[in-house]
């Protein structure tokens, strides 16, 4: 009993010392990006709104874009653009990031191999979205059914799409990482990060050889959004309303 409650300490002790601090409150946070460029942060909500913060958490603009179930938001800095997953008519939206300004719509088909991944469902659905350095683009189908041989239908996995060029974007890959619940991805130094929201865990995820490289607590919350910044700090945006901020040497990242 005595070692069961030392555990139980050193890891309350353990996540109080992550020193998660809360930069911004926003309603229904589901997804946040840094940009480089302007040194800013994006954070997208399941309401339809799209918010630009300093790195302090001040909110410099806001605009509503419209009836969204916007769960997801990344920047592709070879077009200056912001892309924004819709869940429910599973697509993408892309913005122009400086203007806010809608410049195309695309769906991803639903289908792999004859196997229905993205499956209209009220409970699942793309859940996160983020892109590498070459320009692909990975979305996180939300799902409780993992599988360990065989793709099965609406299963908890990545998927990798081809270009946004056409009005559909048909899926190009499948991973299979094993974690149900995906809320949050994003890459940094060449690793895919996922917040899991049913498991509070953050994945450190080597996307080319598709295995688990890292997993890492968090404190219990609504991990929806991840991105990185460029000194050293991690952002998460909690779907019950909040920005928070990480040391990534905290982290043990």
């Amino acid at each position: 009993m005595k070692i069961k409650l030392s555990i139980l300490l050193f890891l309350l002790v353990s996540m109080f010392n992550l020193n998660a601090k809360t930069i911004a409150n926003i309603p229904e946070a589901s997804g946040i990006a840094y940009v480089e460029k302007s040194n800013t942060l994006f954070v997208a909500n399941d309401e339809g709104s799209i918010y630009e913060l300093s790195k302090k958490g001040k909110i410099l603009r806001k605009k509503h874009l419209g009836k969204y179930d916007l769960e997801g938001i990344t920047y592709n800095s070879q077009n200056d653009t912001l892309l924004l997953a819709v869940e429910g008519k599973e697509s993408i939206l892309v913005l122009d990031r400086k203007s806010l300004e809608l410049e195309k719509t695309v769906k991803i088909k639903r289908k792999f191999d004859g196997i229905s991944i993205l499956k209209k469902s009220k409970k699942t659905g793309i859940e996160a979205i983020a892109i590498d350095t070459n320009g692909d683009i990975y979305v996180s189908n939300q799902s409780k059914i993992t599988y360990k041989k065989k793709l099965k239908e609406n299963a908890s996995v990545i998927l990798r799409i081809n270009s946004l060029n056409k009005k559909k974007a048909k899926i190009k890959e499948v991973f299979n990482h094993g974690y149900i619940d995906i809320a949050g991805l994003t890459f940094h130094d060449g690793y895919l990060y996922m917040t899991s929201d049913k498991k509070n865990l953050l994945i450190k995820y080597d996307i080319q050889n598709n295995k688990t490289v890292k997993k890492i607590k968090l404190p219990k919350s609504a991990q929806e959004g991840i991105c990185f910044d460029n000194n050293g700090y991690v952002y998460i945006a909690d779907d019950k309303g909040k920005v928070l901020r990480y040391k990534k040497d905290k982290l043990g990242i």
